[in-house]
């Protein structure tokens, strides 16, 4: 076993461990001063970035957290770091490769020996720091025929209804996708219930960033269980996971993504109209708005999934809800509840719901019977 370089050794024990800027800038120095240290710098990096794996943590939840904390030269050192951990890491899921092909593109900006390994090393303290996580398992099935090709139809659906500027068209718009991911559920379902090994409920964590995350996250709640899955919020690291069988979960990502961007578009659209009124809006306004868009989202997702589902379907829904709570529990067997804040400006909460009525999923055709 190799000796470790003596240098990077010391650089690491004042830096990382201390989170003055003075000790920072000394290892910086001590790294700038000799290129020998180059390599051992960067493996260290990456054993980093594989401890971070094996407590719980996912590409984009470090790149989420890094661009949260840090600035982007970090995030662009951070994706070198996961791309060349990745040629030695082990086989993973279709949902991590996705997330290694999201990773910036970009490589770290040229810059002198001390800029970067002060940069290094910042990164390096964040990842030393990270609390272990809720392990996420990868689906054990892969992808059944004609998922891809539903999935493309849903989204070019969702991205047409965050493009117009009608109403009723965005309305129609997304009242059809929730519909083709309706049935696209329930298609599962049905195929899951005659497979000789079932499968079970996965999970994957969903990017709910400042500002307004408490309205986001109700937001994605009431997205997460109108479709047969549960959403926990992890408000320090702006993230929620949600639990579900899978292509529910591909649905979640889909629709809250959609609709949180047509909930941005309608707010920018009341301001505006607020402000021609000679009417001042503030912070208050934005989060009251997102408040009631959240709730009055939630309500009528709901009342779409329980009137447009025949009954002799509900059975097998009922099981597969059954192993998503399951599931949950066993992986936050301790969660609390948390209330809105900021939500007092009335104006706001009525042009929100009004936002949320125009952007409704609409009385989708009825499944048929079995």
């Amino acid at each position: 076993m190799s000796q470790p370089h003596p240098t990077v050794a010391r650089a690491l024990k004042t830096a990382l461990y201390d989170t003055t800027d003075a000790t920072l800038d000394t290892a910086a120095s001590l790294l700038a001063a000799d290129p020998t240290t180059d390599p051992e710098l960067q493996a260290k990096g990456e054993e980093f970035t594989a401890t971070a794996w094996r407590r719980g943590w996912q590409p984009a939840d470090l790149v989420r957290l890094t661009r949260r904390d840090l600035d982007d030269p970090h995030v662009h050192h951070l994706a070198a770091l996961i791309r060349a951990q990745a040629k030695n890491d082990r086989a993973r899921g279709p949902r991590w490769r996705a997330q290694l092909d999201a990773l910036p593109t970009d490589p770290p900006s040229r810059a002198d020996r001390f800029t970067r390994a002060t940069a290094l090393l910042e990164l390096y303290r964040l990842l030393l720091r990270l609390p272990t996580l809720e392990p996420l398992d990868e689906p054990r099935r892969p992808a059944r025929a004609g998922t891809d090709r539903t999935l493309t139809r849903i989204r070019a659906l969702l991205a047409k209804a965050e493009a117009t500027t009608y109403p009723q068209e965005a309305e129609a718009l997304t009242a059809k996708a929730q519909e083709l991911m309706a049935r696209h559920s329930v298609d599962e379902a049905l195929l899951d219930a005659a497979a000789p090994a079932p499968d079970a409920p996965g999970a994957c964590r969903i990017g709910v960033e400042p500002p307004y995350e408490q309205a986001k996250a109700v937001l994605l709640d009431a997205v997460a269980d109108a479709n047969h899955c549960k959403a926990v919020w992890n408000e320090p690291f702006c993230f929620s996971t949600v639990v579900g069988f899978e292509a529910d979960l591909e649905a979640v990502e889909l629709l809250y993504t959609s609709l949180l961007i047509q909930a941005q578009t309608a707010m920018t659209r009341a301001e505006a109209a607020q402000r021609a009124g000679g009417r001042k809006r503030t912070k208050t306004f934005r989060q009251s708005f997102l408040a009631a868009y959240a709730h009055r989202m939630g309500t009528r997702l709901t009342e779409a999934t329980r009137t447009q589902l025949p009954e002799d379907y509900l059975p097998v829904l009922a099981t597969r809800d059954v192993a998503v709570t399951h599931t949950m529990d066993h992986l936050f067997p301790h969660t609390t509840t948390t209330r809105l804040r900021g939500v007092t400006d009335e104006a706001g909460w009525v042009e929100g719901a009004e936002a949320a009525d125009r952007a409704t999923v609409g009385n989708r055709p009825r499944l048929p019977e079995r």
